[in-house]
Order: structure tokens, then C-alpha cells, then sequence
């Protein structure tokens, strides 16, 4: 069976509705190259093709879209390439599979953040890293009851890329940063506050919005997105009851308090020593706590650094970032520790963000030589 299902729903008048479905529940969804390729083919020949009026996608099984990148692949790759020690050079990086891996992702995820039809995402269950930037292009982006969403790259070793540098610093008083370095878990009310989807639907009714797509005549030549507005409107309506609170807007006077600090020093402090009785910021701590510290740096630098840059820009950033990433040790032992080993007790580089040599962070942000 194949990684990726691509299939046609006919419509009225011999239009079609394009569906991609991410096919590998056991591994809720999570994308390798292979995927990726496939993914990419297929959208590019969709995109010619004058029957087909928008694209689905979604995740197969009940758990998951996508809950991010095949970063288990990539650790293998990386340390394929060197002893457990060593930092690789630019050359080693750039002929390892692990460099396009980054490349060929990054440039998908800008492709659909481009792309010229409407892309309606389902966003139930888990959607968190590579899952959430692939997810975060859509033009008609829906969360449901059972969405899960996180950028937990910091507990990894890695840092929130896939687009993160756009679109968390694309939410107000610094909520997108306080995402990327705890890792935080947020439902879709706070999706949809932070303009990471666009409707809350119901999961039980994703057979029925199916079939009511498939019922339009999408050859009417009203602006096809403006129609599935009004149908995904309509459902969201519908769904309103079953939908939870915001966590974020819950506690964003505490949270926007935490993010005061105009260094990450301050606000790590903040987070850090802070004694939370509510159990979602006490979860987010713990969480930042236990992530590699370079980590939660290279993350602050970055977003700081990508502010004002323009989508395309931010992945090229990324791009040389992650590269860096990987030809450093500490993604490989973050991997290895919470999904190789599963012995959840990674040996970070460092203890503590006063470690870290300024010339290092300036290593991580120079350009890739032959990139």
C-alpha cells in the first residue's frame, strides 16, 4: 500500500475534488521523502488540471494528520556520517540524505503555502511539527474537537522550522514565541485565535461535509474559495458545542507577563522559576525544562532574526539552519533519547544558556558553504 493515496471525488458537470491521504496511521501520518515527493508530483499535476476545482487532505486512521517529520530516518542518516562526537562539515551535510530530506520538505511546504487552487486541510488529531507546516499552507485550514497541535522541536534538539518562523511570529504578544520554546500543546479554539485554522468543525462530520462538496457544481463561476467559506462556515456553526475553550486566551495576561523580558535569558528565568497552579502552564514548564537550552536559543534567535522576512525568506533561513542542526550533535542525541532509545534522558550539550559560546550561536547562523 502506498505512504501516500491520491484519488478523484466526482462532482457535477465533470468537476473533481483532488484527495491526498496521508496513509501511514501507525506512524500517525508522519513524513518521509518519499512521501514528500510523491506529494509534491501530484500536487504540481493537479495544479494543471482544469477539472480539478480544489484539493483535499488528510490523515489516515483516527489518530492523526500528520505528527510531523520521519526524524528517526534522519538520525540514522546523520549518524551513518560520522562518530557519535563529531560535527560534520559543510560537504558531509550537503551529500546526506538528512540535507534533502530539509530541502525537498521546505520546498513543498512553500509550494502549497503558494499554490494556486484552494487546499482544504483536515486537521484532526495529532498535527504537530512538519505536520503543522504542512498543514499551516492550506487555504482552508479546519481543526476539529480531537486536534492536537504542538512545534515541539525544542525537545528534540531541533528548533521550530517548517514555516514556524513565519507563522509564530505571525501571533500577537509573543504567544508564537512561548509556543516554539515550550512546546506547548494547544487545541483547535486556540488554533483558531492564533489564525492557524480558519474553521472548528466537528470529526463526525467529515463524511457528511465530503458528500456535500461533492453535491456543489463547482463550474458556477462564483470564486470557488468564497463557496467553500460558506459551506465550511455553515458546519462550523453546527459544531459549536462540542468545541473546548482556549488555553491560550485562557491565560495569555500570564503568559504575555512570562515573554516581558527583552533577552532570552529573562524569559527563560521567568518560565522557569515560576510556580504555575494551572495544570496546562505547569505541562508547558515541564516541558520547556527538560528541552535541550541551545535549543530554546537557536529558537529565540531565529525568530528574532526572521521577524520582518517574507515567507520564502524564512525558508531559506531554515533551510541553513537545520543543516546546521544536523551536522551538530545535539538533534541526533534528542532523537535518539526520546524515539530511538526511548530512554526520554538525552545528554544536552549544555546545562545552562550562560554555557553557551556566543561563537557557536554565530556558527549555527553563518551560511553553508556549496548551499
Amino acid at each position: 500500500m502506498s505512504e501516500v493515496i491520491f484519488s478523484e471525488l466526482a462532482c457535477k458537470h465533470d468537476r473533481k475534488i483532488g484527495v491526498i491521504e496521508l496513509n501511514k496511521p501507525k506512524a500517525l501520518n508522519a513524513l518521509n521523502l518519499n512521501m514528500i515527493t510523491l506529494l509534491h508530483e501530484q500536487l504540481i499535476l493537479w495544479a494543471k488540471n482544469d477539472k480539478i476545482s480544489f484539493i483535499l487532505i488528510q490523515g489516515a486512521g483516527d489518530k492523526a494528520f500528520c505528527a510531523g517529520g520521519d526524524v528517526v530516518s534522519l538520525y540514522h542518516a546523520i549518524n551513518g556520517s560520522r562518530d557519535t562526537t563529531e560535527v560534520l562539515d559543510d560537504d558531509a551535510i550537503i551529500n546526506n540524505p538528512s540535507g534533502e530530506f530539509f530541502t525537498q520538505e521546505y520546498t513543498l511546504d512553500l509550494y502549497i503555502h503558494q499554490y494556486k487552487k484552494p487546499i482544504v486541510a483536515w486537521g484532526d488529531g495529532y498535527v504537530f511539527g512538519g505536520g503543522l507546516g504542512f498543514f499551516a499552507g492550506a487555504s482552508h485550514r479546519i481543526t476539529t474537537e480531537k486536534t492536537i497541535m504542538a512545534m515541539p522541536e525544542t525537545a528534540i534538539g531541533l528548533y521550530p522550522d517548517v514555516g514556524a518562523s513565519w507563522f509564530l511570529n505571525q501571533m500577537p504578544n509573543n504567544l508564537g514565541l512561548f509556543l516554539g520554546i515550550t512546546g506547548a500543546f494547544f487545541n483547535t479554539a486556540d488554533a483558531k485565535y492564533l489564525g492557524l485554522s480558519n474553521f472548528s468543525i466537528e470529526s463526525a462530520k467529515k463524511q457528511t461535509l465530503v458528500d456535500d462538496l461533492c453535491e456543489i457544481d463547482w463550474t458556477v463561476q462564483n470564486d470557488i474559495s468564497v463557496q467553500l467559506n460558506a459551506i465550511l462556515k455553515n458546519f462550523e456553526s453546527a459544531s459549536v458545542d462540542v468545541m473546548p475553550v482556549s488555553k491560550i486566551q485562557e491565560h495569555e495576561s500570564i503568559i504575555t507577563s512570562l515573554m516581558l523580558g527583552n533577552t532570552i535569558d529573562s524569559i527563560y528565568s521567568a518560565i522557569a522559576d515560576t510556580n504555575f497552579e494551572d495544570k496546562w502552564l505547569s505541562t508547558a514548564q515541564q516541558k520547556f525544562c527538560s528541552a535541550s537550552v541551545l535549543s530554546i536559543l537557536l529558537t529565540y534567535k531565529q525568530l528574532e532574526l526572521s521577524k520582518d522576512f517574507s515567507i520564502a525568506e524564512c525558508f531559506k533561513a531554515e533551510k541553513n539552519l537545520s543543516y546546521r542542526c544536523c551536522q551538530y550533535t545535539e538533534f541526533a542525541e534528542g532523537v535518539r533519547a526520546q524515539l530511538v532509545d526511548k530512554d526520554k534522558t538525552p545528554k544536552w550539550a549544555f546545562d545552562k544558556l550562560s554555557d553557551i559560546e556566543p561563537d557557536l550561536i554565530q556558527w549555527f547562523f553563518s551560511k553553508v558553504n556549496n548551499t
